[in-house]
C-alpha cells in the first residue's frame, strides 16, 4: 500500500507522462525524475496561496528547464491554481494554457517565462536581488514585511550554459541567501550520457563561487530532500545549489535512466507498463484519485493561513509605520507618483552641446528625486554610460539597501536579473551596456518583450563615433535588430528632451521594454525639439509651404546633419521638412493621420540619415528617397573622422539631398 505522499508524486509523473503522450509532443524525464523535489518543496516548504498567486510576499518557484513543463503543469492542477485536466489534456495545442514552455502572464501561477535554458536560473537571481533590497527597505524589528525565498529547478543543460555561471558567480559574491536552486542530476541529454561533453564538478564549481552546495543521492528519498531544503533556507549567508541524483524518466520500465525518456512521448504502451510499475490505474487516462484531491485541499489552506498571518502582520505595521505603509504603496504600484509630463523642470536642460549619456544621467538623477524605487546599474560600465544615481547608495552583501547595481562584466545575465527585478514587482529596473553588446542581452530582451516586462536598457556608444576603439565596438546592424523584436521600443533622442521623453515613455511603461540608444559624442541643443517626441517621430522644422519640396529625416546625432543640410537647401529655394525620427517603434503605433501629417504621402522625395545598417528605413522613403547608413562596419579612427569617411557629414546629405530633389 503506497503512502499519500508516495501515491501524488506518482500521479505527477503519469499526468505529466500522459499529456505529452496525448499531444505526442514534449519531454517526459525531467517531470517523471523531478517531481519528488517539485512535490516535497510545494507541499511542505514553499509559501504560495493560489487564491492569491500575485500575493507579494509569496515564495517564487522558476523550473529553469522549461521543457519539463508539464511537470509545472500537473503541480498547478494539483494545487489549485485554476488548471483543469482539460487543460493538461490540451497540452501545447492552439489556445491552451499550457504551452510547450511556461509563459508569465499566459498560466496562472506561473512566474516567469522559461524556454532558453539556464535563463530562468538568472531571472531568479534578479528576484533575489529584488527581495533582499525591499527587505532591507521596509523591513523593521518584528514586522518582516518582505521574507520570503526564490526557489529554481534546474538541469544538465541549465547547469552548462553560460547564463548560469555569470548569475551563480554575482549570487555568490552578494550572499544572496534567500535564492535555493536544486540541480536535477540526471546526467543525459538529448544526445546521451552528459560525459560525452560535461564532466566537471558542479559542486566545486558553485562551492568556488561562495554558495551552499547540497547534495540528496536518491531523488525519490522525500525525506533527505526535504532536510536538504531545510538546511538551505536555513543559511541566509550563502545561495544554496541542491544536488538531487536522479533517473530521468523514472518510474519507466523501458527508459528509466535513457535519453529516449528526454524529448519523446514514451508510447501508449511504455505508459501503460509505467503505470503498472507506479501502482496508478492502467485502465484510466489524467486520473486523479479522490484522496489526493482531499489532501491536495490541505495542503492549499496551509497558504491561505499564511496569508493571512501576513495581512494582520501588514495592517499592524501600517498603523505603526505610517509613512513607510505609504512608501510601500508607492513602490508596489504601477502608477507614476509624479506628473512628469506636466513637470517643466524634468523636461529643461542646459543648452550647451552634450553627449545623450551624459543627458541621460542627468535625467537618471532626476529621476532619483521622484521615483523612489529606480534600481538599475550597469555591466561595470556606470562611469562611461553614465547611470550611477548618486546618492542612492550600492547594492552589496554589506548592504542591500542601495539601489545602484554592479553586474560586473555580465551582460548575458545582467539582462535576465533586470527581468526578475521587475516580475518580482516593486520596483522600476534599468541595466546599461555598450550599444554593441545588446546582442549579449538580447535573448532577455526577447523575454522581457514576451513577457511585457517594463525593463529598461540603456545602451550608450550608439555608433562609429565611438571611434577608436573601432568595429569591434561600434555598432552597426544593432538598431535594426532591436526594431524587429515584437513589443520593444528602441528610442534613439537627438537632444536632451529628447532623451527625457524617451526616459519619460520608459519609466511611464507598463508591459513594454524600452531600449534607449544613447551617444558617445556631443548633440546640439534644438530650441525646435519638443515633447512630441514622444510620438516616435515630429516634424522638428517645418517646411514655409503646406507641402514640401522634400523631406529629410533621420535619428540621434544624425539629426544635425539633416538640420544644418536644410537650412542650405532653403537658401536655394528647396523648401524641406526637417524630421526627427526618435522611435520608429512608436511613430508606427500612431494614427494614420498623424504619420500623414508627419511624411505625406504626396511627397515622394525624402532622404533619411542614420549612422547605422539602412534596414527599416526604406519604408519611409519609397522607391524614390535614399537612406544614407551604413551597410558595412566602421573603423579604428578618431569618431569625426571616421564619420566624414563614411559620407555621415552635412555636405554630404546636403548633395544627396540635391541629387535626389533634381530626379
Amino acid at each position: 500500500m503506497q503512502n499519500i505522499d508516495t501515491t501524488i508524486v506518482n500521479t505527477i509523473r503519469i499526468l505529466s507522462a500522459e499529456g505529452i503522450q496525448k499531444a505526442n509532443s514534449g519531454h517526459p524525464g525531467l517531470p517523471m525524475g523531478a517531481a519528488p523535489m517539485a512535490y516535497e518543496l510545494w507541499a511542505n516548504h514553499m509559501k504560495h496561496n493560489p487564491d492569491d498567486p500575485n500575493w507579494i510576499n509569496r515564495d517564487r518557484f522558476i523550473l529553469s528547464a522549461g521543457h519539463g513543463s508539464m511537470l509545472l503543469y500537473s503541480l498547478l492542477h494539483l494545487f489549485g491554481y485554476g488548471l483543469e485536466i482539460e487543460d493538461l489534456q490540451n497540452f501545447r495545442q492552439w489556445g491552451s494554457k499550457t504551452p510547450g514552455h511556461p509563459e508569465y502572464g499566459h498560466t496562472v501561477g506561473v512566474d516567469t517565462t522559461t524556454g532558453p535554458l539556464g535563463a530562468g536560473f538568472a531571472t531568479g537571481i534578479g528576484m533575489a536581488m529584488a527581495e533582499a533590497n525591499l527587505a532591507a527597505k521596509f523591513n523593521k524589528d518584528g514586522y518582516k514585511i518582505v521574507d520570503h525565498y526564490t526557489y529554481a529547478i534546474a538541469g544538465d543543460g541549465c547547469m552548462m550554459e553560460g547564463i548560469t555561471s555569470e548569475a551563480a558567480s554575482l549570487a555568490g559574491t552578494l550572499k544572496l541567501g534567500k535564492f535555493i536552486s536544486f540541480y536535477d542530476s540526471n546526467k543525459i541529454t538529448i544526445e546521451g550520457s552528459t560525459d560525452i561533453a560535461f564532466t566537471e564538478d558542479v559542486g566545486k564549481r558553485f562551492e568556488s563561487y561562495g554558495w551552499q552546495v547540497l547534495t540528496v543521492e536518491d531523488g525519490n528519498d522525500l525525506v533527505a530532500i526535504g532536510k536538504a531544503i531545510e538546511e538551505a533556507k536555513a543559511d541566509l549567508n550563502h545561495p544554496s545549489l541542491i544536488i538531487v541524483k536522479t533517473q530521468i524518466g523514472y518510474g519507466c520500465p523501458a527508459k528509466q535512466g535513457k535519453s529516449s525518456a528526454h524529448g519523446e512521448p514514451l508510447g501508449a504502451d511504455n505508459l501503460v507498463e509505467t503505470k503498472k510499475n507506479l501502482g496508478l490505474p492502467v485502465e484510466k487516462e489524467f486520473h486523479v484519485a479522490e484522496e489526493v484531491y482531499e489532501h491536495m485541499k490541505a495542503l492549499q489552506e496551509k497558504g491561505k493561513k499564511e496569508q493571512q498571518k501576513w495581512e494582520e502582520l501588514f495592517n499592524e505595521y501600517a498603523s505603526k509605520y505610517s509613512e513607510l505603509a505609504k512608501e510601500w504603496e508607492v513602490w508596489t504600484s504601477k502608477e507614476l507618483p509624479v506628473d512628469l509630463l506636466n513637470d517643466e523642470d524634468f523636461w529643461t536642460f542646459d543648452k550647451k552641446p552634450s553627449a545623450t549619456r551624459v543627458i541621460s544621467g542627468q535625467v537618471i538623477n532626476k529621476l532619483t528625486k521622484r521615483i523612489p524605487n529606480l534600481f538599475g546599474g550597469a555591466a561595470d560600465l556606470a562611469p562611461s554610460t553614465k547611470t550611477y544615481m548618486n546618492d542612492k547608495g550600492d547594492f552589496s552583501a554589506e548592504d542591500y539597501s542601495g539601489m545602484n547595481l554592479h553586474f560586473g562584466v555580465r551582460e548575458l545575465a545582467m539582462s535576465a536579473m533586470g527581468n526578475g527585478i521587475a516580475l518580482h514587482g516593486a520596483h522600476k529596473p534599468f541595466i546599461s551596456t555598450f550599444f554593441v553588446f545588446s546582442d549579449y542581452i538580447k535573448p532577455s530582451v526577447r523575454l522581457s518583450a514576451l513577457m511585457k516586462l517594463p525593463v529598461t536598457f540603456v545602451l550608450t556608444h550608439d555608433s562609429i563615433g565611438v571611434g577608436e576603439d573601432g568595429p569591434t565596438h561600434q555598432p552597426i546592424e544593432q538598431l535594426a535588430s532591436l526594431r524587429s523584436i515584437p513589443n520593444v521600443v528602441t528610442f534613439r533622442p537627438a537632444d536632451p528632451r529628447e532623451t527625457a521623453a524617451a526616459w519619460y515613455y520608459a519609466v511611464s511603461s507598463k508591459e513594454t521594454p524600452t531600449a534607449i540608444v544613447l551617444t558617445r559624442q556631443n548633440v546640439p541643443y534644438y530650441e525646435e525639439s519638443e515633447k512630441k517626441a514622444l510620438k516616435g517621430g515630429y516634424v522638428l522644422v517645418d517646411s514655409e509651404k503646406e507641402t514640401p519640396d522634400m523631406i529629410l529625416m533621420a535619428s540621434g546625432s544624425e539629426v544635425e546633419f539633416i538640420y544644418e543640410s536644410a537650412k542650405k537647401l532653403k537658401e536655394e529655394g528647396i523648401d524641406v521638412r526637417v524630421v526627427s525620427m526618435p522611435s520608429m517603434d512608436i511613430f508606427d503605433m500612431q494614427s494614420e493621420e498623424y504619420k500623414e501629417s508627419v511624411l505625406p504621402l504626396n511627397v515622394r522625395k525624402r532622404v533619411a540619415v542614420e549612422a547605422g545598417a539602412t534596414f527599416g528605413w526604406h519604408k519611409y522613403v519609397g522607391l524614390d528617397g535614399e537612406v544614407i547608413g551604413l551597410d558595412h562596419f566602421g573603423a579604428s579612427a578618431p569618431g569625426a573622422r571616421v564619420f566624414k569617411e563614411f559620407g555621415l557629414t552635412t555636405e554630404n546629405v546636403y548633395e544627396v539631398a540635391k541629387k535626389i530633389y533634381n530626379k
